[in-house]
């Protein structure tokens, strides 16, 4: 199966598909923009990088806002959409033989929820923020704080909803043939939400060792890839919650 499925996101080259991996590749260039560290950051000049880099800079007002959300839009953006190439695919497969498919319109679904969620988590980094809790570039200050985040994500890896939506994402011909008549708008919508069920606790893990770390996000990424493949995911999910359980017992210990 994720043989097929590799095969299929290979022969992905028709100027929707090139749309949508131009914008991935554009995101996780923002990213790397976004992620320079400080003693590099002379050189953003050069590289027209100072505006990204400012994304970063929180500050309690409604212009932080505004900076926190384009950024969590962006990384959503770059983390997420790879996870769904092998549902997007098994769409367009679909939209060959049946009437009213448009994939524009399942993407922008999807992109909808994340955006959601963006909003949500930028909200809560500020809150964090003013707390105290996360430093500038959204890491944790408090191993206690990181050793929460670690179990809540760790727990959440053996839960009945974790299961239930990556049963979802795993069989996405299913999923499809069961909701194809809400329409591709509504179909993005509920991908989307699966999709969130899937990923919520994992995304933000990156309180935990910091939002604009480009190694974790490169990890995550992978990782939630991983989970959804249906050969696989099922060597994932589990024993990545015991990995998240014992980091969050190393760290609690490492406090006292």
């Amino acid at each position: 199966m994720s043989t097929m499925i590799a095969d299929r996101i290979r022969s992905m080259t028709g100027s929707h598909w090139l749309a949508l991996f131009g914008s991935i590749l554009a995101a996780w260039a923002v990213l790397f923009l976004m992620a320079i560290p400080a003693e590099m950051r002379e050189l953003n000049a050069i590289y027209g990088a100072d505006f990204w880099v400012s994304l970063c800079t929180i500050t309690p007002d409604a212009s932080g806002f505004a900076r926190v959300l384009l950024m969590w839009i962006v990384m959503s953006a770059a983390m997420m959409a790879p996870t769904a190439l092998p549902a997007f695919a098994t769409y367009d497969d679909l939209a060959r033989q049946a009437p009213g498919a448009k994939f524009s319109a399942l993407v922008g679904g999807y992109l909808a929820v994340w955006i959601g969620f963006s909003i949500l988590a930028a909200g809560l980094q500020m809150v964090l923020f003013q707390a105290g809790l996360l430093g500038a570039l959204g890491e944790s200050r408090s191993a206690f704080f990181s050793a929460f985040l670690l179990v809540v994500a760790g727990l959440y890896q053996f839960s009945p909803m974790k299961e239930a939506c990556l049963s979802k994402c795993r069989m996405p011909m299913t999923f499809f043939m069961q909701h194809w008549d809400e329409g591709p708008w509504k179909n993005g919508l509920r991908l989307g939400l699966i999709c969130l069920g899937c990923c919520w606790a994992l995304m933000q893990l990156a309180f935990v060792g910091g939002v604009m770390n480009i190694a974790f996000m490169g990890l995550a990424t992978l990782i939630m890839i991983f989970e959804k493949l249906p050969d696989v995911g099922r060597w994932v999910t589990k024993p990545l919650g015991l990995v998240l359980l014992c980091s969050a017992a190393y760290v609690a210990a490492g406090a006292l």
